[in-house]
């Protein structure tokens, strides 16, 4: 089960911070309410996960986002207990305050009501944090070469993870601030369903995909959650009236060049260089990529512009300290050589809907294509 090697890691620092919330107490009865809360937090996550896959009762539904959120909540459990009993240790040695007062009642409460009440607030802002659709803009040059337009305004989402625990008002929202940017080009950029969604959530996903307005379409290229389960993306993709790439390289009205590539781990999926060798040179030319994987091969290969996702820039902190150090850039701009590249930290996410780090993003990149015709 994914996660599962992860959380075998920390397994002592977790079996730690349960002694510690269950000793701090001195009555019986919130001894016992504290063993009760830490086993919840220690596998209500995988309960969710088996509910998810297993069961689309109604019942289930509150069960499985409660124990969705209680894997971040056990992560800044452990992170707060384990980092606020050093500072105490640290305390006990120096003798500041006295040890008597670290022994006593009182201060035992308040180490017992901070360590559930500081995760509960950084939780909060995750909720809120994940819930709120931002629109982040950036304004980038780019040889015009012989494009017919002067400027070009491409929106790019990525990660939507839509499935039976997206809220039914979610997507109609995201189409609306869509067409709010009156984009040229809407790019998606994978990773757009999860497994569990019913044949009557995915009729209306389609139906808000097609609501889409641009002056030259919609595309899009997979993310390896299409593929999980042995799923098939491309009648999603055409029925939503987003035409789908997969290692093709298609030219959009004389205005520019766009490539797609393969989610990276499907097999006989091309090299960079491959698949812009033969990519016409006289205009802009812009890559889609699910995962930021490639930066050096696509700069060499003379793309412009690069739009990735996949990152999720972490999800929660501190795992966006393993993604910055996984990719050469897991979350916003970087220009590398002539290559403009931008990574989006998605829309959504994929299990707990709590984010602490990147933000529930839409981009709106403005390209202003310089030089003569």
């Amino acid at each position: 089960m994914f996660l599962l090697n992860e959380i075998l890691w920390f397994l002592p620092l977790i079996i730690y911070t349960g002694y510690r919330l269950i000793q701090l107490p001195r009555r019986r009865l919130s001894k016992l309410f504290m063993a009760v809360v830490f086993l919840w937090l220690s596998l209500g996550f995988f309960l969710a996960e088996s509910l998810s896959h297993s069961s689309s009762a109604g019942w289930t539904r509150p069960v499985i986002l409660a124990g969705y959120y209680a894997l971040p909540a056990l992560l800044y459990v452990v992170l707060f207990v384990v980092s606020a009993d050093l500072v105490v240790g640290l305390l006990w040695l120096l003798k500041v305050p006295a040890r008597e007062v670290i022994r006593s009642p009182r201060f035992r409460a308040v180490r017992l009501a901070a360590y559930l009440i500081v995760p509960s607030l950084i939780v909060g802002y995750g909720i809120l944090n994940y819930n709120s659709l931002r629109v982040r803009t950036y304004s980038v040059q780019v040889p015009r070469k012989a494009s017919s337009v002067e400027r070009l305004r491409i929106v790019f989402a990525s990660d939507f993870h839509l499935g039976e625990r997206t809220s039914p008002h979610f997507l109609s929202s995201f189409v609306e601030k869509v067409n709010a940017q009156d984009p040229d080009v809407v790019l998606i950029g994978g990773d757009v369903l999860e497994n569990d969604r019913d044949e009557e959530d995915l009729r209306e996903f389609e139906s808000q995909f097609r609501r889409i307005r641009s002056k030259y379409g919609v595309f899009g290229v997979p993310g390896n959650h299409e593929y999980f389960h042995g799923g098939n993306p491309g009648d999603f993709f055409t029925r939503s009236g987003i035409r789908l790439l997969q290692d093709e390289v298609v030219r959009v009205d004389e205005a520019f060049i766009l490539a797609g590539r393969k989610d990276g781990r499907r097999r006989g999926r091309l090299s960079m260089a491959d698949l812009l060798k033969s990519a016409p040179r006289d205009l802009p030319l812009v890559v889609m990529d699910h995962r930021p994987t490639d930066l050096e091969g696509i700069s060499l290969a003379g793309a412009d512009i690069q739009v990735s996702g996949h990152t999720h820039r972490g999800q929660l902190f501190p795992v966006n300290w393993i993604t910055a150090r996984r990719y050469e850039l897991d979350w916003g701009y970087k220009k590398k050589r002539g290559t403009h590249v931008f990574v989006s930290s998605g829309v959504q996410l994929w299990g707990p809907p709590v984010r602490t780090t990147g933000a529930s993003e839409i981009l709106v990149i403005d390209v202003v294509l310089t030089g003569e015709k």
